[in-house]
C-alpha cells in the first residue's frame, strides 16, 4: 500500500468526500467522539453510499502512525459503476452478458489476477460487495496489469439482492463450489451468465449459494483439495468463453 492509496485526518477525508475521487471505504476509530466534522464525514459518506467501518485505534495505526485523527479513507484506483447502469447497456449493445461476482475475495493480488483474466475472457463486469472485498489500490491495479482500467467494477450493498436483480434481468447464476455434484463441463454457459466465486477460507456464503441456478465443481485429480481462487475463476471464465466461441 502506498500513500496515494489513502488519505487521513478529518478535514482531508471531508475534502476527499466532496471531490470526484472514488473512495473504497472509510475506517473510523471506535471510541472517536462525534464532532461536527465527524458528522460531516458520516453525512457525506452516507450520501455517496460509502461504507464506514468502526475499528480499534491499533488498526488505524497499522495503516499510518501520522496524525490521522481517528479517520482514514481508502482511495479506489478505479471508479465504481452501479450495476443497474451496466446491465441495460450490455443488452442495448446486443451483447451476451458474462459477469463475475466475487463473494468476500479479500486478497488484493487474487482480485487483481481475476480481473486480468476477466478482461481477457470478455467478462463485461466484476461485481463486489461493499463489505468484505479486497481494496482496489495500486497493488490491485498492478496485479491486473492495467485490466482494471478496462472492465467495469460494481460495488453492491447486498449481493443477495444483486443476484435477484441479475436473475430478473435474464442471467443464470453459476456458483463455483467444490461441494457441487455437477461438473463445470456439464453446465451450459452460452447464454447470459453470472459466475459466482467465493472466498478461499469458506467458499460461497450459504445465503448466496441458495440463489444459484447451478452449482458447478472443477474436477480435481491430484491430492490437493482445491485451487487458488484466481486460478479457479480463470478456469470457469475460459470454459464459458470456450462454449461461446463454439456457438459463434
Amino acid at each position: 500500500m502506498t500513500q496515494k492509496d489513502f488519505v487521513f485526518g478529518l478535514q482531508s477525508v471531508v475534502e476527499t468526500l466532496k471531490s470526484d475521487q472514488t473512495i473504497d471505504r472509510i475506517l473510523v476509530q471506535q471510541e472517536l467522539s462525534t464532532s461536527t466534522k465527524m458528522q460531516e464525514v458520516n453525512r457525506l459518506a452516507k450520501d455517496k453510499r460509502i461504507f464506514i467501518s468502526k475499528v480499534p485505534l491499533a488498526k488505524l495505526n497499522r495503516v499510518t502512525m501520522k496524525n490521522h485523527q481517528g479517520v482514514i479513507a481508502f482511495i479506489s484506483a478505479v471508479p465504481f459503476i452501479p450495476l443497474s447502469h451496466v446491465v441495460p447497456g450490455i443488452f442495448e449493445q446486443g451483447l451476451n452478458p458474462l459477469f463475475v461476482i466475487l463473494d468476500r475475495i479479500t486478497d488484493v493480488r487474487n482480485f487483481g489476477a481475476i480481473c486480468r483474466t476477466a478482461e481477457c475472457a470478455g467478462v463485461q463486469a466484476v461485481i463486489l460487495p461493499q463489505r468484505g472485498a479486497a481494496q482496489i489500490n495500486s497493488d490491485a491495479l498492478k496485479t491486473s496489469s492495467g485490466a482494471l482500467n478496462h472492465i467495469p467494477v460494481c460495488k453492491e450493498e447486498d449481493l443477495r439482492q444483486t443476484l435477484d436483480y441479475l436473475r430478473q434481468s435474464g442471467l443464470q447464476i453459476v456458483a463455483c463450489t467444490e461441494k457441487a455434484a455437477q461438473s463445470l463441463y456439464e453446465i451450459d454457459m452460452t447464454g447470459p451468465t453470472a459466475i459466482l466465486m467465493g472466498s478461499e477460507e469458506d467458499g460461497i456464503s450459504p445465503n448466496l449459494l441458495e440463489k444459484a441456478d447451478f452449482r458447478a465443481k472443477i474436477p480435481l485429480l491430484g491430492k490437493i483439495a482445491s485451487l487458488n481462487v484466481s486460478v479457479a475463476a480463470g478456469v470457469v471464465m475460459y470454459e464459458a468463453l470456450r462454449q461461446r466461441i463454439g456457438e459463434a
